[in-house]
């Protein structure tokens, strides 16, 4: 199973993919929580300790590894450089464990010109490919905000997309964004999960804005989890309503993949 998380900034994307991780692994998955976000911070939210997760390198700025892969030394430009290098061993080499989840942070690269293209771009595209053609099991993307990505084609051939919004106009409406971009990748599994959830009202619009058939569930507003945030700790283990109710999006979602 082969899942993004995307959204707009803010609505809880991070929050969501540890707690999804957290569940399938507690469920004898194999795990793989990668984050794509340029803003990382994935691990924090899986519980991490902050010393721990400083200490993770971000593929993209694993200079000897690009220049390795690639052919070509990071940061420069015009030269030669293979476009589908060597990355089915990245995974198992250089994700980090943390209580039985592997964790991978791909990192960023600052491109001068919307047309460029690096050796870190094409490594990291690569990569992220591979991870959802390839990787046994479950992978959890933790996807930038917005939806660019999409239209870059960077997140093809997963089996799902989730995206989180909040009970507002503006957030629901990156739902039918999302939809039609990953209908051009070929993607047509494409589900809500409500957050931020305060009433049966909220439920009810986002209900009547994205259709119930696509919704996976919601997740209520809960002070632990704003809590567990500022303490750094785990939103799944602080929170019951949180695992609650991940475990009802999560049942949904084995359901749904499997019927797709």
């Amino acid at each position: 199973m082969k899942i993004a998380i995307t959204g707009k900034g803010g609505v809880g994307k991070s929050t969501i993919s540890a707690a999804l991780s957290r569940y399938f692994a507690e469920n004898g998955y194999n795990v793989l929580a990668v984050d794509a976000d340029p803003d990382a911070n994935l691990a924090l939210a899986l519980g991490m300790d902050v010393k721990d997760a400083s200490k993770i390198i971000p593929i993209s700025e694993m200079n000897s590894l690009v220049e390795e892969r690639t052919g070509a030394k990071p940061g420069t430009y015009g030269t030669t450089f293979k476009m589908n290098p060597k990355v089915d061993d990245i995974p198992e080499r250089y994700a980090s464990e943390f209580e039985g989840i592997k964790v991978l942070v791909m990192g960023s690269v600052d491109i001068g010109g919307s047309g460029c293209v690096c050796a870190e771009h094409v490594l990291l595209k690569r990569l992220t490919s591979h991870l959802i053609l390839r990787e046994k099991d479950v992978v959890i993307m933790d996807m930038e905000a917005g939806i660019e990505h999409l239209g870059r084609g960077t997140a093809g051939s997963v089996d799902a997309f989730i995206t989180v919004v909040e009970p507002g106009e503006r957030s629901v409406q990156t739902f039918e964004k999302v939809k039609k971009l990953s209908a051009d990748l070929g993607v047509d599994n494409v589900m809500v999960i409500g957050n931020k959830i305060t009433d049966k009202d909220d439920e009810d619009f986002i209900k009547e804005h994205v259709g119930e058939e696509n919704c996976l569930g919601f997740i209520y507003y809960d002070k632990t989890i704003s809590i567990s945030d500022r303490e750094n700790t785990s939103s799944y283990l602080a929170s019951e309503s949180l695992k609650k109710n991940i475990k009802i999006i999560g049942d949904k979602l084995i359901d749904s993949v499997k019927k797709s």
